[in-house]
């Protein structure tokens, strides 16, 4: 065998191995361990095409390979890429990054799944029956941010008014209360079976989906609940 042949053949020797290599990531600041051959699973995914060519990533100071994304759903897609289980938590934020890195197989199983119906398709749908529920979420967060400019946290009063006869028991409850009209927000009314706890829940999760962290408690009437959103 002449000399050339034997480096062919070396050469395909080592290719599998180069397939199976273990892999340092940082992903947003996250560390995961895993193999090439597992990131490349799905060929044509954004992973597949990043660890096509390694050598192109971003390294961080430790030598691992760096994506620059939050990483802290990024082991729901390793799980799935190593043994296809499917996760059954934070459906919507996994979709997310199932939908960024291009893993088909997932969006498409995550999106027929009845939790992603219910968290996606119903919640929307009930929003969609609130009125101003938008313009005033972002009302909250523009008064909850002035409000926390000396301080760690704000504390706003969010008035929930189900119906049109809700507006004068928050008047009553809002009127013993020591606050000042810019402090509280009002959502509401609305025309759907979903309950003002089924709201409150809604708020809290598009208020924490934007980097906040928010408390809540009860203060008497269920037409007004008062929560505390946190800066980040």
């Amino acid at each position: 065998m002449s000399l050339p042949d034997i480096k062919s053949s070396r050469k395909l020797a080592v290719e599998p191995l180069k397939q199976c290599s273990v892999v340092q990531l940082n992903v947003g600041g996250q560390m995961y361990t895993t193999t090439q051959s597992t990131l490349r699973k799905f060929p044509n995914s954004k992973l597949a095409d990043m660890f096509s060519a390694p050598h192109k990533l971003l390294k961080d100071a430790e030598g691992r390979c760096f994506i620059d994304r939050d990483g802290t759903h990024f082991s729901a897609i390793l799980e799935y890429l190593r043994s296809e289980e499917v996760p059954t938590k934070n459906l919507l934020e996994v979709h997310k990054e199932a939908v960024y890195y291009n893993i088909k197989p997932l969006v498409k199983i995550l999106e027929e799944s009845p939790q992603f119906f219910g968290e996606k398709v119903g919640r929307q749908q009930f929003l969609s029956h609130v009125r101003n529920y938008h313009e005033n979420l972002e009302v909250l967060i523009r008064v909850g941010k002035a409000e926390a400019m000396a301080s760690r946290y704000s504390t706003i009063i969010i008035c929930v008014l189900k119906t049109e006869d809700d507006l004068a028991r928050c008047n009553d409850a809002m009127a013993s209360l020591d606050v000042r009209k810019e402090s509280i927000v009002s959502f509401g009314p609305w025309n759907a079976q979903a309950s003002v706890v089924d709201l409150l829940d809604c708020i809290q999760m598009d208020i924490e989906a934007k980097g906040y962290k928010t408390l809540g408690d009860a203060i008497g009437a269920k037409a007004c609940e008062d929560k505390k959103m946190i800066e980040k």
